[in-house]
């Protein structure tokens, strides 16, 4: 059944009546979780200051001239970087240094004074450590000491969270076109609180990591079928908001993130309540219906009759008979004889060198958008001031960025609106690295601008590399895109983790990143109000008549709504996160 068919459905039912109005806010809503767990690392993961618990129970402490710290409290002495140490004389008489990852052992006890030049034995932290318990009470680091030798164990929370993202997507993508949409929402919804449960509740770190991996899997492939299975039942004329506008609800994620973890400082208690949000989904998901579209390919005829009629009644508009209207022949298949689909490989992205040098751009673009979107967030807690009002600024930013998205595409063109969204992101992140680092109100204010023009980018490029390409190739397209966006997810974690090394280098990985896309970008070709091509001939042909009419059409995005919507299937589809 042609998509064109197809939409002669809503035309009789309503492309955005009460029925799916209801559906969407209700498919929409269950992004809010799939947002929550792709940052809650931000606050989970985070390692507090420490030092060295000492072999015995402590008398006193010096850290310099104060001697009036308790050990707990000096583990907030000790910022990153510092050779400093704490003196603690023990009740058996033994004096230590306690650092961020060793102990020494002094051999002259008579005096507890901070500097000591004599002989000491130095000893590994083998009983533990003291952690800083004034902004976290416990997060999965201090559960498991993920610090000093076992560091590279919490750099690895976040990126193995988003590989299992990227399988998530394919894995239940293919599921969902051949079991349904129906099944694998209800079985992605309830892994997410399952598997979020789990976390919550790991005895070990181990079980933790498979158990978000898990999570991040059933996460993913609810955002790539939920898309899929609301733009099927969206109408032409609203889908291209109504998709641009799933991503404003998982930014509501963010901002509940940010206030649970304000709330609550125990890593996980704090993942048991972000873990509840996705309940109200698995309550109400069972009636949701399966989308026509899917049954009809599936020669299912009788039931997707019973969804248009479903479907009429809630819109309070007369109903249709599919085999009228679609002049379908109900003993056999969809249309009798359907036309064969040549299958392509990715080798038709790099069709010529124009096209290779295009679809490198756009992976660009992609890789991007994700790098920085994921920095931005991760990087929050780094700004200064308060971490939780740093993350959910940042987050109430994107959905006024993806509302601009929506209004500026359509006035001045995709390349254009893309362009300046990746300079403005490029040009706030050499601003941030001139800021001096007191005056991190003004470093978080650019950050802020820095993220919502990242995120337009973000919103934006999944529409643009949809239109870039002919019906060909265009699943392939948007699907290897995700597939390079999902990379740059995973090593977003690594970069922010730099800064170690210099505090800004996720600022310049970003910053280069943006510019060199946005100059790359220029050199893309305007979709605007174009006609959308089935071959590259024809994309050609018509990209040479734009160029001599670009005057003379007027900008409009309904004409690629649908056909863009079916010709990617939840396998390579999928939002930008």
């Amino acid at each position: 059944m042609g998509s064109r068919h197809f939409e002669l459905i809503f035309d009789h039912l309503g492309h955005y009546g009460r029925f799916q109005k209801v559906l969407y806010l209700i498919c929409a809503f269950q992004n809010i979780s799939c947002g929550i767990h792709y940052l809650a690392s931000v606050f989970m993961g985070v390692a507090p200051y420490h030092v060295c618990r000492p072999p015995g129970n402590v008398s006193r402490v010096v850290f310099h001239n104060h001697s009036n710290w308790s050990l707990e409290d000096s583990g907030a002495l000790l910022s990153s970087g510092h050779k400093d140490y704490v003196a603690v004389q023990l009740q058996n008489g033994e004096i230590w240094e306690l650092s961020r990852c060793s102990r020494s052992k002094r051999e002259n006890t008579s005096s507890l004074d901070y500097e000591y030049t004599g002989s000491k034995k130095e000893f590994p932290c083998v009983d533990g450590y003291i952690y800083d318990q004034n902004k976290w009470k416990s997060t999965a680091v201090t559960q498991w000491n993920l610090v000093c030798d076992r560091k590279w164990l919490a750099m690895l929370i976040q990126p193995l969270f988003m590989f299992g993202v990227l399988l998530g997507s394919v894995t239940f993508g293919y599921f969902a076109d051949r079991l349904g949409r129906r099944v694998v929402l209800w079985a992605t919804s309830s892994g997410m609180f399952l598997f979020g449960i789990a976390a919550a509740f790991a005895a070990d770190y181990y079980t933790f990591m498979a158990a978000r991996f898990f999570l991040a899997m059933v996460a993913s492939g609810y955002l790539v079928v939920g898309f899929v299975y609301v733009m099927e039942f969206i109408g032409m004329k609203y889908r291209t908001w109504a998709s641009v506008h799933m991503h404003t609800f998982f930014a509501a994620g963010t901002l509940l993130v940010a206030l649970t973890g304000y709330l609550v400082r125990t890593w996980w208690l704090y993942q048991m309540i972000l873990s509840t949000v996705t309940v109200p989904f698995i309550l109400c998901c069972w009636v949701l219906p399966e989308t026509p579209l899917w049954l009809l390919s599936e020669g299912r005829y009788e039931e997707a009759q019973k969804i248009v009629d479903i479907i009429a009644k809630w819109n309070r508009t007369s109903s249709c008979k599919l085999s009228e209207l679609l002049s379908l022949d109900l003993q056999g298949p969809v249309g009798n004889s359907p036309a064969e689909v040549q299958k392509h490989n990715l080798s038709y992205l790099f069709y010529n060198w124009s096209i290779a040098t295009r679809t490198l751009t756009v992976w660009l673009i992609w890789f991007t958008g994700s790098l920085g979107f994921y920095s931005f967030s991760l990087n929050s807690i780094n700004l200064g001031g308060n971490e939780y009002l740093n993350l959910f600024l940042l987050g109430v930013v994107e959905i006024p960025a993806y509302t601009f998205v929506c209004i500026a595409m359509d006035k001045v063109g995709r390349r254009t609106v893309l362009v300046f969204a990746l300079f403005c992101s490029a040009l706030a992140c050499g601003v941030i690295m001139v800021i001096p680092q007191k005056h991190y109100v003004l470093g978080v204010a650019t950050a802020m601008v820095g993220k919502f023009a990242i995120g337009a980018a973000f919103g934006l490029i999944y529409l643009y590399t949809a239109e870039l390409y002919p019906t060909i190739v265009r699943s392939l397209a948007v699907g290897s895109g995700s597939m390079v966006c999902r990379l740059a997810s995973i090593l977003a974690p690594f970069s922010v983790d730099l800064r170690s090394i210099w505090i800004f280098i996720p600022q310049m990985f970003v910053g280069t990143m943006a510019f060199l896309s946005g100059v790359l970008t220029l050199k893309l070709p305007e979709t605007l109000g174009k006609r959308l091509a089935s071959t590259w001939e024809e994309a050609a042909k018509l990209e040479s008549e734009n160029e001599r009419n670009s005057s003379k059409l007027l900008p409009t995005t309904n004409n690629i709504g649908l056909e863009k919507t079916e010709a990617i299937t939840p396998r390579d589809s999928g939002l930008g996160e």
